[in-house]
């Protein structure tokens, strides 16, 4: 066995997300010498299940049939009153999506990476999944808002009087949290009120952060729902009192004789 190329596939694994629980188990299956193989891991994100399943492979090359590779990992995601989803993950030289950050954007949430392009070149994007296409393989295509688009988080984040911007430190820890993806842990404050907890998340796509209460609600939702009842109800009203108008009667008793 190649415990060069062992060593070099647990710290992939362990980089990718999955930790070093996986560590014995890709040892015994390359002694093993099987062609291709596959490993299970699972986790809990709160009350959501993710379940992986880690793809390797053994070189073509006769010289090299010691050497292993890990290709992708294909996860499926578990959400409480939600339709089971899958998708699959490619391993990348530098720049590959972590097992926590599959799972945020799994969830609709966006984030940022550097990637490699083809020329070789290293840059800097935002990443979000497009639920309304897949590829022939069935996976969801992804969403790429480059440093051309004009994103400017900490600007985003400027808006809103949140505490954690009057401190350096927690204000580099939110905003590495927002870019793996995560509902980043916040607090809001309000004048002559109790500030309250929320949670932030990067909106890349409107150049933006959206905030959500303690139950993950998103702040203002409320608001806009009582304005749209209310103009729902005006409308209503308008509209019976126009059919119950002088004119709209009149009207109903002509079409009545003409029948």
């Amino acid at each position: 066995m190649n415990e060069e190329n062992l060593s070099f596939l647990q710290e992939q694994v362990m980089y990718a997300g999955f930790g070093d629980t996986l560590d014995n188990t890709l040892k015994e299956k390359i002694q093993q010498r099987p062609e291709i193989f596959t490993l299970d891991y699972q986790t809990e994100y709160g009350k959501d299940k993710v379940k992986a399943e880690l793809h390797f492979s053994q070189s073509n090359k006769e010289e090299y049939s010691d050497r292993y590779f890990f290709n992708s990992y294909k996860v499926k995601l578990e959400r409480e009153g939600q339709p089971d989803m899958e998708q699959q993950f490619y391993i990348n030289k530098g720049g590959s999506i972590t097992l926590k950050e599959a799972y945020n954007l799994m969830c609709g949430r966006s984030v940022n990476k550097n990637l490699w392009n083809q020329k070789g070149e290293l840059y800097n994007t935002w990443l979000q999944m497009d639920f309304k296409q897949t590829n022939d393989k069935g996976n969801y295509g992804l969403k790429y808002f480059n440093e051309n688009y004009g994103y400017d988080l900490d600007a985003a984040l400027q808006k809103y009087p949140l505490r954690e911007l009057e401190n350096e430190t927690y204000k580099g820890n939110l905003v590495e949290s927002l870019k793996k993806g995560n509902p980043a842990s916040a607090t809001l404050v309000k004048e002559g009120m109790e500030d309250q907890k929320v949670y932030v998340v990067a909106n890349p796509k409107f150049k933006s952060v959206t905030l959500y209460d303690s139950n993950m609600q998103r702040l203002g939702r409320r608001r806009r729902e009582k304005q749209d009842e209310k103009q729902s109800k005006k409308e209503s009203q308008s509209q019976n009192g126009e059919e119950n108008s002088p004119s709209a009667k009149k009207k109903t008793r002509r079409k009545a004789r003409a029948v």
